[in-house]
Formats: C-alpha cells, sequence, structure tokens
C-alpha cells in the first residue's frame, strides 16, 4: 500500500479523533488540514509517517499542542462548541489526548506516550486525572437504540454501572419514538442498523426533534459514516467495542455537553 493510501485510510478516524479531542467537527477537520499541510511541506515528516498510525497521530499531536490553549478552538459557533469550550479548562489538553487516545483510539499506553512524547508512566497519570474529572459530571438517563439484545444488555449493565439510569431500550425507530414519548432521556446510545431494516440515524433525528441530548452512534460500518461528505456523528463507537471506549464516549458526550451529530 502507497503512502498515501496508508494516510488515507487512516485520516477517517483521526477525524474522529480531532472532533472528540475540540467538541467540533469544524475545528477538529481544521486541525487536521493544517497537519496535512505541514506534511506537504516537510519531506521528512511525511516519509516519517510510513510507520503508520503512531507517527501520523504524533504529527497531529505536534500541530493541536502548537495551537491548543484559551484560543485554540477558536469562538463558538454552536451550542456543542460553547458547552465544551465552557469545560475545557477543566481537563488540561494533554489529559483530554492521554484519555481519547487510549480509549476511543485504542492505543496502548506505550503508543499514546509516543504520541505525546510523554513517558508510559506520565500518560497513565493523565488518563487518570482526566476520569476522576469527567465522572465528577451530573449522572443522567440514557436511552439505548440496539436490536442484538445481548449488546443491549450490556450497554445497559455498563450505563448503570456508571451510576446512570436506563429510561428505555428500541430494537427500531418504531420502538424509539414510542420510548421518548414515556420519558425523554439525557443521552442516546444509538446502533445505526435496527431490527426491522429501519435506521438508527432516522430514529435519532426523531428524538433530536423533539428535544435536545448528546447522542453516541455504536456501529461496525463507522466507515460509511467518516465520509466527510455530510455531517458527522461527532461521538461513534466502532462494534465490536471496549467497554473502556464506551465508557469514555459517555464521559466525553456528557462533559462536552453536545447535543447533536455536528456540521
Amino acid at each position: 500500500m502507497s503512502l498515501g493510501s496508508q494516510i488515507a485510510a487512516n485520516l477517517p478516524f483521526l477525524r474522529r479523533y480531532a472532533r472528540a479531542l475540540t467538541g467540533s467537527q469544524a475545528s477538529g477537520d481544521a486541525f487536521v488540514r493544517e497537519m496535512l499541510e505541514a506534511v506537504l511541506a516537510d519531506e521528512a515528516l511525511m516519509a516519517s509517517l510510513a510507520g503508520g498510525r503512531v507517527p501520523l497521530y504524533r504529527a497531529f499531536s505536534k500541530v493541536w499542542a502548537s495551537a491548543s490553549g484559551p484560543e485554540a478552538t477558536g469562538t463558538a459557533t454552536s451550542e456543542h462548541e460553547a458547552g465544551a469550550q465552557a469545560r475545557l479548562g477543566v481537563i488540561t489538553p494533554p489529559a483530554r489526548q492521554a484519555l481519547l487516545l487510549t480509549t476511543l483510539e485504542d492505543f496502548t499506553t506505550a503508543e499514546a506516550a509516543a504520541i505525546l512524547d510523554r513517558s508510559h508512566e506520565e500518560v497513565a497519570e493523565m488518563v487518570a486525572q482526566a476520569i476522576a474529572d469527567i465522572e465528577r459530571e451530573q449522572t443522567t438517563s440514557v436511552l439505548i437504540i440496539e436490536d442484538e439484545p445481548l449488546i443491549a444488555m450490556q450497554l445497559e449493565d455498563l450505563v448503570t454501572g456508571l451510576g446512570h439510569t436506563v429510561s428505555g431500550t428500541a430494537a427500531t425507530r418504531t420502538q424509539a419514538r414510542a420510548a421518548v414519548s414515556e420519558a425523554m432521556p439525557g443521552l442516546v446510545l444509538a446502533d445505526i442498523q435496527l431490527a426491522d431494516g429501519s435506521s438508527g440515524l432516522d430514529a435519532v433525528d426523531d428524538i433530536l426533534s423533539a428535544g435536545s441530548m448528546p447522542v453516541i452512534f455504536i456501529t461496525a460500518y463507522p466507515e460509511r459514516l467518516l465520509t466527510g461528505d455530510r455531517p458527522e456523528p461527532t461521538y461513534l463507537v466502532t462494534k465490536p467495542f471496549q467497554e473502556a471506549t464506551v465508557r469514555a464516549a459517555i464521559s466525553q458526550a456528557l462533559f462536552f455537553g453536545s447535543t447533536r451529530p455536528l456540521g
């Protein structure tokens, strides 16, 4: 596979990471573009990316570090971004990176340390710090839209284990509408392909037309949504998932106070 093809294959996931880090699709994509421009201008940097995901994320991290600070996310242009910026000061940028790299992006602590230019011990400490800060957030009720019963049960156990309550479960778009009519959730976990052939995306659109809350999509085919051709979900977890990844996504979504998939 050519270097260009390697980079292209990893870009959707780097954009996912950048969006979660900044709290905005627009800001995250802007940092990714800046990183790509730096790569095109530096042959040595471009050659280093042949090493796979770690050097790609390391290059992005350097761009982010050069800009991160009080003005790193720019002026808030949406409710989601305003919520994110109001909370960014609680967790330091390196701690947010360490948490996202080791959970959402599934890097090992050693790989995250290489990306961040930190020691293994520093990264472990930053992750613990970020989790402690985020877990101080208020608990909420969660609607689970999932057509596989075992996965739905796993998510229920995970959600309640975090101290949240389950407002309802649904396996179809119709069931999701019914569940929301009985109790409006504070967070939605949604599969994309549902039991009767209906779409989790459509179910979420129905819910967001009635109220505003964070949404986390869980799918076996994340690349279908990470195309850049349409507004993409800010929180997207890949099946089969690690429970730590879902926990981190829930914490991040509540922390940033996202209300809907963003453009």
